[in-house]
């Protein structure tokens, strides 16, 4: 599926819209000029913003600017998942935030939005917290909750980057290749030995021409990018209280040393620190 351009819709007299989408078995890769508050809660997932693909664990707060293209944060989770979006219009940071001094922070803030921002900490719980309270109030009153919330991710220094450059959709206009191709190839084969000559050809690209298409569309290589979604479906594994070896050999990885080698640079955490600490969270629920 090549990138599309979501048309998205508001209801009349009122400035954004908030949301609770559930597009598990699809992939779209998308963009749209509209600004972007993404609040989603799962065991783990994948997130693709701009050029940036990293996994997250129990959940993830991400301002998402206009025109960046990214994938649903649902794609593939097999687990619970739920999701808050809020999208504002297009001319809310023109209309609403450019002229008002005080809010020269929250401007600020949207500003480096193109980057892709995700929120943690204490950040993310009190926004998340106010996300669900303005969904049941009516619209003035959950508009001054929203200028509450882009005042204090303005303020917070519980922020990540993804992206360091700018990767808005003019970086992705000319990409005739369908992304969504790429991803099912990976999604299917993850668990085996995956082949850039066979996923290049399923693209009409010489193993060399993909190895560059892919390398610029995402500042990975096509086997770091395999392995860290192995690591990612590993952790799902893992939290079905599989043992680390049967998810090592699972995932598609042969030797159990490198698995936890690997699974600790991309997580932090050794497979099995990761599932202790993990299930018994679960376990306290």
């Amino acid at each position: 599926m090549k990138i599309q351009k979501e048309i998205i819709e508001f209801e009349k007299e009122k400035s954004f819209k908030l949301f609770s989408p559930s597009l598990k078995n699809c992939f779209f890769w998308h963009y749209h000029p509209e600004i972007e508050l993404v609040y989603v809660e799962a065991s783990n997932g994948i997130r693709h913003v701009g050029k940036d693909i990293s996994g997250f664990t129990d959940s993830d707060l991400l301002l998402i600017g206009s025109n960046v293209p990214h994938l649903n944060f649902d794609y593939g989770i097999q687990t619970e998942c739920k999701q808050l979006v809020l999208q504002m219009r297009e001319n809310f940071l023109q209309d609403l935030i450019l002229n008002i001094p005080e809010f020269d922070q929250i401007k600020k803030l949207l500003d480096r939005s193109y980057l892709g921002l995700s929120f943690f900490g204490e950040t993310k719980k009190t926004v998340v917290e106010k996300l669900n309270i303005i969904k049941d109030k009516n619209s003035f009153e959950s508009l001054i909750g929203l200028i509450e919330i882009l005042q204090i991710l303005a303020n917070s220094a519980e922020v990540k980057e993804l992206n360091n450059e700018d990767t808005r959709i003019k970086w992705f206009l000319n990409d005739k290749i369908r992304m969504g191709t790429i991803y099912d190839y990976i999604h299917e084969n993850y668990d085996k030995k995956t082949n850039v000559n066979e996923i290049a050809k399923t693209v009409s690209l010489s193993t060399p021409a993909f190895c560059r298409y892919f390398k610029k569309q995402t500042n990975m290589t096509f086997t770091d990018f395999v392995n860290n979604y192995r690591i990612n479906q590993a952790q799902i594994f893992l939290l079905k209280d599989y043992s680390v070896t049967e998810v090592c050999f699972q995932v598609g990885f042969e030797s159990l040393s490198y698995f936890n080698k690997l699974f600790k640079q991309h997580v932090g955490q050794t497979p099995s620190e990761f599932k202790k600490k993990h299930l018994r969270k679960i376990e306290i629920r």
